[in-house]
């Protein structure tokens, strides 16, 4: 688990029978007040990870309603399940390695809260979802006691590698109780990119409460509401993202399981992430303003406004008709249009727009994992990035529009025959 840098699961197509956690009247996922507000409908789209070999090409995709509801509560944004977790991430070809900029961000950060608090040889640090090691592995070294939590087996044998020790779990309740009855209690607690992911999160939460020592700090990372909704970021909605988060919203969650948020960080990360620091209600560390002056950003925004969601699927009728008229226009004048990275964000954009073959020719991505298989949904064939310099395309259309300048420097070889990069969020543009 954690992020969308990168390499992607790749499955058989899954079969098992749905199932909908907002289904039958549709409640809320953490406050189970009835759900009926649209965020916004992005139509029928298969598992935004399910790639597929060739031989699966003619067979049946299973497409699920990709279809976004708020709660007008707690004002938690949200997917329904259909798709059990252990379905998705029990064997995961994510592997945050794979982002040099994301790598980075993670050194930086454990440098930063290895000093924040004073970190020593008796302070337990656990990742939730640590994936294949890329955060954890910069604790090495300092004589700090560490332990990832990861759910998918192939990944955790990757973190194991780099020494970091990986329980394969899915991390709740039931599993904080058996640390702590082995005696292991966190001073600090990680999850990057994660409680997206979390269908359960009334049971992950209480999770943290139990595995937190009484001084300790728990940081989360994730893509913030409010940078969705402004830069009309509909890509980075998929199935495997069960909810989507405002600071107050996450607040009232935790605050709901005796945590409260003492300090916030924006980052840029993930076209707009936050970063909270969470404790027990009667932590150590005092209450910074930049959580009361986030909160009434939000306020200010509209986040708890049943508009705002009305004007966020406005803008995404149009962020897909300015994609599509670029992408026709071109192929008209006879330029050749190719794709870069096949992230889980991209899958989503290319399904809700319909762009197929006739509009990109191919994609690339890092992942050797990936070569030779096909898009879900939309079969655009994936091949090493090496094809480029084969094919000299004319345009080349960035998937993972987060990463645009570690991308854009990577292609800057491409300048030679003049080809130009496309991002396509919020409106498409030629860079």
């Amino acid at each position: 688990m954690s992020g969308d840098n990168g390499p992607s699961k790749v499955t058989t197509m899954v079969s098992a029978s749905p199932v909908s956690s907002l289904a039958h009247g549709r409640r809320c996922r953490f406050c189970e007040a009835p759900v009926e507000l649209t965020v916004v409908d992005l139509g029928m789209s298969p598992l935004c990870e399910s790639f597929l070999r060739a031989d699966q090409l003619h067979l049946m995709e299973p497409f699920y309603p990709l279809h976004v509801y708020a709660c007008e509560r707690c004002w938690l944004v949200q997917l329904e399940e259909f798709v059990p977790p252990n379905e998705i991430f029990s064997e995961y070809a994510y592997f945050s390695g794979y982002s040099t900029s994301w790598v980075e961000h993670a050194r930086r950060y454990v440098d930063a809260i290895r000093a924040a608090l004073d970190l020593g040889p008796h302070d337990l640090v656990v990742e939730l979802g640590s994936n294949d090691g890329y955060l954890l592995q910069h604790f090495l070294g300092h004589g700090i006691p560490l332990l990832g939590i990861e759910p998918a087996a192939n990944v955790a044998k990757v973190a194991e590698g780099r020494g970091v020790p990986t329980l394969v779990a899915f991390f709740g309740a039931e599993v904080a109780r058996d640390l702590v009855a082995r005696g292991q209690r966190a001073r600090l607690v990680i999850g990057n990119n994660v409680l997206a992911q979390v269908p359960d999160l009334n049971d992950f939460v209480t999770g943290v409460k139990i595995l937190l020592r009484e001084d300790g700090t728990a940081t989360f990372e994730f893509p913030h509401l409010l940078r969705l909704l402004e830069g009309v970021q509909y890509d980075t909605i998929y199935h495997e993202h069960f909810s989507y988060f405002s600071l107050w919203t996450v607040d009232q969650i935790f605050r709901a399981h005796e945590l409260a948020i003492y300090d916030v960080e924006e980052l840029p990360t993930h076209g707009g992430s936050l970063r909270v620091y969470v404790q027990h209600v009667d932590g150590p560390h005092p209450t910074q303003s930049t959580v009361s002056t986030l909160l009434a950003v939000e306020q200010e925004a509209g986040l708890r406004s049943a508009a705002r969601y009305r004007r966020f699927a406005d803008e995404v009728v149009d962020s897909k008709h300015a994609l599509l008229d670029l992408l026709i226009r071109l192929k008209r004048e006879g330029r050749r249009v190719i794709g870069y990275g096949a992230p889980g964000k991209g899958n989503t954009l290319l399904n809700y727009c319909g762009v197929r073959t006739d509009l990109l020719e191919y994609t690339v991505d890092r992942n050797p994992y990936k070569h030779g298989l096909f898009t879900p949904g939309t079969h655009i064939p994936i091949h090493p990035p090496d094809v480029i310099a084969e094919t000299r395309p004319d345009y080349i259309l960035v998937l993972p529009w987060n990463l645009i300048d570690e991308i854009s420097e990577a292609l800057a070889y491409t300048r030679a025959w003049g080809a130009r990069l496309i991002v396509p969020i919020p409106l498409a543009r030629i860079l």
